[in-house]
């Protein structure tokens, strides 16, 4: 593979990260895998997706792991199997889900990564542990902010600039202090120097969809603050992306807290399971940042980088403009469904079938697929 050789050779690690020691990956045999995981017995399955299974393992030397195995070998499978391990060699974060390794072997194409003792953010607020009530205010607040910084090290910080295409719950992964862990990079896509967007047939998940990427293919950084903008609001109100309203219509998450938050009801759009138990200002902070994010224009919404300023509520001054935005005196035309109607609706993960080139600034702005 192409990719292999440029990896092996550790060309691809961006060390921006000074005084963080690299952690070390390898390629595993399928062999050892095989046995990590007790020939992937469906036992040790931790979920599964468009893409395949993730497995939990234990290697010999007792650290566990976990094993994402790609379902059917293809073309489009390799291509995503070899991206998502390039992205993974290049980028090292705190928030960011290390590599351990991977295997190609045959047809096989495994991923290796640490294992996630708290599994996923969805877990909590929409899955197996959502009764649990795992996720007081101040774990909430950690997994907003640092989400938000290893998205903002893809967008920012990374040489070439990464945007990450399917952020959502389960792809937000909590180790054993709850610190987050952006993850799944299988969608991802490089943005080359002096390019605004790339344009692309879409893919990733409805709810999280911008709406100039559901309806256009045009992928940017952008886009994932969107995305981000809808996770925001989930971690907040622990509701779904979409809501279904009757047969035939859904409601997105925006569009439900947008009223609240311009008519100053903010306490209403807190989980019902923190029971009353959170910072009103980090909550309002939360909202108000969350629903510039998901605003359906993308020339108004923040940067990561501000976005992260916002949530630590660092400057007073950008808080009260914050608060002072067009967007909550004049919200109609400011928030809207994510382009669903216009998408597949048989499934919630949207594929690509093309790889188109990137849009530079001086190119059309409605350049189609090349």
């Amino acid at each position: 593979m192409a990719f292999r050789s440029m990896i092996c050779c550790g060309k691809g690690v961006d060390r921006k990260e000074k005084g963080k020691k690299q952690p070390t990956w390898r390629i595993f045999s399928l062999k050892e895998l095989h046995s990590a995981t007790n020939n992937f017995n469906y036992d040790n399955k931790l979920g599964e997706g468009g893409f395949g299974s993730v497995y939990w393992g234990q290697l010999w030397d007792g650290s566990q792991i976990a094993v994402k195995r790609l379902k059917v070998w293809s073309n489009k499978a390799e291509v995503e199997f070899s991206v998502e391990v390039e992205i993974l060699a290049r980028v090292r974060h705190k928030n960011l889900l290390s590599l351990r390794g991977y295997c190609a072997e045959g047809q096989e194409r495994l991923i290796v990564y640490d294992y996630m003792p708290n599994l996923s953010l969805l877990s909590h607020l929409h899955g197996q542990h959502s009764a649990e009530c795992l996720l007081d205010w101040t774990r909430r607040m950690n997994i907003a902010i640092g989400s938000a910084e290893g998205i903002a090290y893809l967008h920012h910080h990374s040489t070439p600039h990464i945007i990450h295409r399917d952020i959502k719950a389960s792809n937000v992964l909590l180790d054993s202090d709850f610190q987050p862990q952006v993850a799944d990079f299988g969608f991802a896509k490089f943005i080359p120097d002096g390019a605004t967007h790339v344009t692309t047939r879409v893919k990733g998940t409805l709810g999280y969809l911008a709406p100039e990427y559901a309806m256009l293919g045009k992928a940017s950084e952008s886009c994932d603050v969107y995305s981000f903008g809808i996770l925001l609001l989930e971690i907040a109100s622990g509701r779904k992306p979409l809501e279904k309203l009757n047969a035939t219509s859904k409601r997105s998450i925006a569009e439900w807290a947008l009223p609240l938050a311009c008519e100053g009801k903010i306490s209403e759009v807190a989980d019902p399971r923190l029971n009353g138990k959170y910072v009103e200002d980090d909550l309002k902070r939360v909202v108000l940042v969350a629903l510039v994010c998901a605003d359906n224009r993308p020339e108004k919404r923040p940067t990561m980088l501000e976005v992260l300023e916002l949530l630590k509520g660092e400057s007073k001054e950008k808080l009260t403009q914050l608060e002072h935005n067009e967007l909550f005196k004049n919200p109609q035309s400011a928030v809207c469904n994510d382009g669903t109607s216009a998408a597949e609706e048989s499934s919630d993960v949207i594929k690509e079938e093309d790889d188109p080139k990137p849009v530079k600034e001086t190119e059309h702005e409605n350049a189609q697929d090349g």
